[in-house]
C-alpha cells in the first residue's frame, strides 16, 4: 500500500525534527499498524494499548464535554508516551526520553499527526474514487496573490472615516 510508505516517510523525518525521539508508531484506532519506526519494542502490542488508551480519552473528553480528543501524554521514569489524533481513523504515538522538550514533542506530534491524517484521508478517497481539492499542509507556505512578488507583504492602506465633521451652521 503506497500510504504505509508515505507514513513511515513521515516518521522518519519526524525523528530527525525531534531530538531524543525513541521511536514512533502510526495506526488505526482499531490498533492494527500502519507504519512504525520502533527499534525495540513490541509494535502490534504498542498499537493495541494506544488503541485502548484512545478508547478511555475518548469517553474522557466526552464525559467532562471538552470537544474532541486531540492528544495524550502519559511520562513515566524513563520517558514520555504520546499519542495524537491523525484524523478519525488513526492514531500517532510517540516515544520519548525523559530528557526530551515536550513543547517540541507537541509541536512535532501535532503536525505530523496532520500529515498523516492527510495521507490515510487521501489513500481512502482513492480507494473509493473520489476526488479532493488540494489543500495545504501546515508547513505549507500559502499560495502567492496574483500580481504580488513573493516574499512581500500585502499594502493595507486604512479605511477613510465616514463620520465627516460639519461645521455648524452659525459658525
Amino acid at each position: 500500500m503506497a500510504v504505509e510508505a508515505d507514513v513511515l516517510s513521515e516518521l522518519r523525518r519526524l525523528r530527525t525534527r525531534i531530538p531524543l525521539l525513541a521511536g514512533s508508531v502510526a495506526a488505526s484506532v482499531d490498533g492494527l499498524v500502519l507504519a512504525q519506526d520502533l527499534p525495540d519494542a513490541e509494535t502490534e502490542g504498542l498499537a493495541a494499548l494506544t488503541a485502548a488508551a484512545l478508547g478511555v480519552a475518548h469517553r474522557m473528553v466526552d464525559t467532562a464535554r471538552r470537544g474532541e480528543f486531540c492528544e495524550l501524554l502519559v511520562r513515566g521514569t524513563d520517558g514520555y508516551v504520546a499519542t495524537y489524533a491523525a484524523g478519525p481513523s488513526a492514531v500517532l504515538t510517540l516515544l520519548a526520553d525523559d530528557r526530551a522538550n515536550v513543547g517540541r514533542l507537541h509541536l512535532e506530534g501535532r503536525r505530523s499527526g496532520a500529515r498523516i491524517a492527510e495521507l490515510v484521508a487521501a489513500q481512502a478517497d482513492s480507494d473509493a474514487g473520489v476526488r479532493r481539492p488540494w489543500r495545504a499542509l501546515p508547513d505549507d507556505p500559502p499560495p502567492a496573490e496574483p500580481g504580488r512578488a513573493l516574499g512581500t507583504l500585502p499594502l493595507r492602506i486604512p479605511q477613510q472615516s465616514r463620520h465627516w465633521l460639519r461645521p455648524e451652521a452659525g459658525n
